[in-house]
């Protein structure tokens, strides 16, 4: 089960804070979105059943708090400790 739930992708790297900052206001984007799509596949593949997907979820709940947590750091100044580098 673990094949696409273990693929970690920086959620918050150069080009998706390029990506998020040049957006327009009114444009969503959601740099956890390839998560989201592992998770939707899993649900379909097996009828809806949460359990089988259960490392999806748990993918997708860590990319989501790691790009919260990096964007909140670099607003207050933090920088993450020069992952923009």
């Amino acid at each position: 089960m673990s094949s696409g739930a273990d693929t970690k992708k920086d959620p918050w790297d150069k080009e998706t804070k390029h990506k998020f900052q040049n957006k327009s206001r009114s444009e969503y984007f959601d740099p956890c979105q390839e998560a989201a799509a592992h998770s939707i596949r899993c649900l379909n593949r097996n009828g809806g059943d949460r359990k089988m997907c259960t490392d999806y979820f748990e993918a997708y709940r860590a990319c989501k708090k790691e790009w919260t947590t990096r964007r909140s750091e670099e607003r207050r100044g933090g920088g993450g400790g020069g992952l923009f580098s």
